[in-house]
């Protein structure tokens, strides 16, 4: 009796520094290697929050196999690590406690791959919606009207995805209210002059005059939130004053509304910019536009039964209907209406994956690609002054957009170190 205590005594004392040894001998694998694991479980994250692949991927933690495995099994097959455990990933080595690569993980194995996609969908309906926003002003005239259609589409979007809870939507308070309400008369002053310069005036001359919206930027933050602007920015936007200068001098399509229509654009998608930046919460994006937009629309209802409403009851429904038909008609308020609130959505979404210098250089990409898109598909006909003042405002925009995403990346560095 004596001697069997000790022999198991003994084989109890050999098998403590196998213990011992083995989450050491699992780390070298890139922390999921071995068996016994009694590091803190982390939680996997979203996209854009860098969740953690390895444990995304595993089904289970490793001390609920050891214990299973103890049910049935000896000692020595206990501690001694599988076939696929003692593998790292890196070496193809795949544990039978894996989970298949589902949507998150090929979001994680692929992120250029996706925020190309996203480059390209945001691209793609911004131009979509450029070309049929012109095409329903040729025969209905009524900018007001369709910068209301516009958001009441984007709104009963908005209204769908949240009862379906996609995504969940995030409650409101009067406090946060009252910080969204300048957000949104911003919102909707700039996006009401920027139709009303779309329906008097060709898109690319539209484009090219809301090139100017940084110049806007740095003035309104230099003498309105009193922030210092450095000498290379103001003279980056000087190549900006003079490209839009030139094109505007021999635009064919120039007219005094639609200039205008397009500056007041300027500052008020400036001040939207400015109060944004007081309106931070922790709301997702997607509930703060959503919200936005509700509030946006109440503010744009009232102007188009003003201004367009008695002429819209005489003739404006009926010479619409009448040049391309009931069908036509409402399926274009439609999907303009839809597009314009996905490439809003979708930028949104961009540009919350991307660092500030690309950010920057997709906004100016952006613009290139509606401008050249508009001319191929409208054949306006420009002068040689105004394409090669659209080149150098363009150009400007970029330089500008460049050197401010510098500045800001050097700050966020700073602040980190």
């Amino acid at each position: 009796m004596e001697s069997r205590v000790l022999s198991r005594a003994a084989a109890f004392s050999a098998a403590v520094p196998q213990l011992r040894k083995l989450p050491r001998e699992g780390s070298r694998g890139g922390g999921g290697g071995g068996l016994l694991c009694f590091a803190a479980p982390r939680q996997v994250g979203a996209v854009g929050e860098g969740g953690n692949l390895i444990w995304g991927r595993q089904l289970r933690p490793a001390p609920l196999l050891l214990l299973e495995s103890s049910r049935g099994a000896g000692r020595k097959e206990i501690l001694r690590p599988g076939p696929a455990a003692a593998s790292s990933p890196a070496e193809g080595g795949d544990s039978a406690g894996e989970a298949k690569i589902g949507p998150v993980g090929f979001f994680e194995k692929y992120p250029a791959l996706v925020t190309g996609f996203f480059f390209f969908m945001w691209y793609f309906l911004n131009v979509i919606f450029n070309i049929l926003n012109k095409k329903i002003y040729n025969y209905f005239p009524y900018p007001y009207f369709v910068s209301v259609v516009h958001l009441f589409v984007g709104v009963v979007y908005c209204l769908v995805s949240w009862a379906v809870g996609l995504p969940k939507r995030a409650p409101i308070d009067s406090n946060l209210l009252k910080v969204l309400i300048p957000v949104a008369v911003c919102h909707a002053l700039g996006h009401v002059t920027s139709n009303v310069s779309f329906a008097a005036v060709a898109v690319s001359f539209t484009h090219t005059i809301k090139a100017l919206e940084p110049f806007f930027n740095a003035a309104a933050s230099q003498f309105v939130l009193g922030q210092s602007i450095p000498i290379t920015l103001w003279l980056s936007l000087a190549p900006v004053v003079l490209g839009v200068s030139m094109a505007s001098l021999t635009e064919l399509s120039f007219n005094w509304t639609g200039f205008i229509s397009a500056m007041i654009s300027n500052v008020s998608f400036t001040y939207r910019s400015i109060y944004s930046k007081k309106a931070m919460t922790d709301m997702d994006s997607t509930n703060v536009y959503a919200y936005i937009s509700i509030i946006a629309l109440f503010v744009c209802i009232p102007p188009a039964l003003i201004i367009e409403g008695p002429q819209l009851m005489k003739h404006g429904f009926n010479d619409a209907i009448a040049k391309v038909g009931m069908t036509k008609f409402v399926s274009d308020l439609f999907w303009v209406g839809m597009f314009y609130h996905l490439y809003n959505q979708l930028a949104t979404n961009t540009l919350e994956r991307v660092a500030p210098l690309t950010h920057a250089v997709g906004n100016v990409l952006k613009r290139v690609f509606v401008i050249g898109f508009s001319i191929l598909a409208f054949g306006n006909k420009i002068s040689t002054q105004t394409g090669i003042g659209t080149v150098i405002a363009i150009a400007g925009v970029a330089i500008y957009s460049f050197i401010k995403a510098k500045m800001e990346e050097e700050k966020r560095q700073l602040k980190s170190t």
